[in-house]
């Protein structure tokens, strides 16, 4: 067994961890599923769905992104003692 410093503890599996994975993972759910949008309609100003559905989740993915990191940075500010803005 490694030794641990004594000040040191696991992680531990967070609400906000959990969520901030969820946020990670659904783009790679909803990307890789490719059955879901291999169509052609509804087209979006004369766009195929197949191709205006990927290009849609690159600010989606963005936004879920900057939440899961907002959610982490938060709770390791709670961790250290600091205060929450």
């Amino acid at each position: 067994m490694p030794h641990q410093p004594a000040d040191s503890r696991p992680q531990v599996v967070t609400p906000s961890r959990v969520i901030a994975g969820l946020c990670l993972a659904t783009p790679f759910v909803a990307l890789l599923w490719v059955n879901s949008y291999a169509r052609v309609t509804p087209r979006f100003i004369g766009i195929p769905f197949f191709y205006w559905y990927q290009i849609a989740w690159v600010p989606v993915t963005a936004a879920l992104t900057f939440v899961a990191y907002t959610l982490v940075r938060r709770e390791e500010r709670i961790r250290r003692g600091g205060a929450v803005k």
